[in-house]
């Protein structure tokens, strides 16, 4: 339990940074002239960052520096933070996210092959866990925002996270980790693709961040551009995290004993079908109540597809092959947010919101197909291993 406070609490901070970011777009927009088309690839280059940082850096976990990813992980994610705090212009507010995406990409991975392999077990609950733990970070991001921004300008929630962050860093010092012995002999983890579940489960993971570079190119713009309040767009973000943060543990045990596949199909075609929605709503109202059934629906299957990637890949290449997941997780978000703003900013809201539902649902259908031999795959709480080709 120790080890999931250290660590879920680690996961949280670095969360909590990309929400503050996440509900400040149109104060960049409206106090320092970032057109929405650079905003979106602002939170882009971060998903590319990390994307970056997971395929060559996270590896190294499973060769016995795991813990060791994470604190460095973290040091870089406070520099990138920081660096957005200090920039007023495009270029170094750029950077910055750029490193904070390296920071994210180099521990998250580590953070992941720690918790799974500590208590296997229950690896469909923990997984939820962390996915509560990083939901509730990105949640709380909007409420510093909603609190620091006014009377402290736009750094001031930056500065916030980056404090929260290092505060942690004794903690998870402290931990111990049991390191990989018999590191793998493959670098890289590519090869995993091979295992055709494990390459289902890492489209179906990109598809929900296609959702949620989505969201993060057009949540703040668009409820803007509608005249909605601004305590109600920040609210909306806020109570939307609350029940992932609520439902992401029984939705990993879900996920873990009824079936990660069935489960995640069920979850990215309901999501999908709700993104088209967004784009005919004419009503920040609207969008908002849509969004709470979107929520529900998130914090039960969400985390699937990551109990999918614990169950058909062995045990000592589990932080290669989420690297592999969240770097295609990371890159179809930055492609997403800067795809989704590019097509606001010329079509509006139907046209940016629709492409991202049929992106989805296109992608949700392949990974399926990817994982047809291992539809109905389950672990049974107590079963320590399973993997499947």
């Amino acid at each position: 339990m120790r080890l999931l406070v250290a660590f879920g609490g680690l996961m949280g901070s670095l969360a909590a940074g990309y929400g503050v970011l996440f509900t400040i777009v149109a104060d960049y927009r409206d106090e320092y002239g970032i057109s929405e088309s650079a905003i979106g690839i602002v939170i882009g280059t971060g998903f590319l960052s990390g994307f970056l940082a997971q395929i060559t850096i996270a590896p190294l976990a499973d060769r016995g520096h795991a813990k060791r990813l994470v604190l460095i992980g973290v040091v870089i994610n406070v520099a990138g933070l920081l660096l957005m705090a200090m920039g007023t212009t495009l270029t170094p507010i750029l950077i910055g996210r750029f490193v904070s995406g390296i920071g994210i990409g180099t521990a998250s991975p580590a953070v992941k092959r720690i918790v799974i392999l500590a208590d296997p077990t229950n690896l469909g609950q923990n997984m939820g866990r962390l996915l509560a733990a990083d939901v509730f970070g990105f949640a709380i991001g909007p409420a510093i925002s909603a609190v620091l921004v006014g009377p402290f300008g736009i750094p001031a929630p930056f500065v916030v996270v980056a404090a929260a962050t290092l505060v942690l860093v004794p903690f998870v010092a402290r931990v111990d980790v049991v390191e990989a012995e018999e590191p793998p002999q493959r670098r890289f983890a590519f090869d995993l693709l091979r295992i055709r579940p494990f390459a289902g489960a890492v489209v179906l993971g990109a598809v929900a961040f296609v959702m949620i570079g989505a969201f993060d190119a057009l949540w703040d713009v668009v409820h803007n551009d509608l005249g909605t309040s601004d305590w109600i767009a920040n609210l909306g973000i806020t109570l939307f995290g609350i029940p992932l943060i609520f439902l992401g543990p029984p939705g990993g045990r879900l996920a873990q004993t009824w079936g990660p596949f069935r489960l995640s199909s069920i979850g990215l075609f309901f999501a999908a079908i709700l993104m088209c929605i967004y784009g005919f709503l004419p009503s920040g109202g609207l969008i908002f109540a849509v969004a709470m059934v979107h929520a529900i629906s998130d914090g039960l299957t969400i985390s699937a597809s990551g109990v999918a990637v614990g169950m058909v890949v062995p045990d000592d290449r589990q932080a290669g092959a989420h690297g592999v997941i969240g770097a295609a997780q990371a890159v179809s978000a930055g492609v997403m947010a800067g795809t989704t703003g590019a097509l606001y900013d010329r079509f509006g809201q139907a046209t940016a919101y629709v492409v991202a539902g049929v992106v989805m649902a296109t992608m949700t259908a392949t990974g399926l197909w990817l994982a047809r031999s291992a539809w109905g795959i389950t672990r049974p709480l107590g079963a320590s291993s399973n993997t499947a080709s």
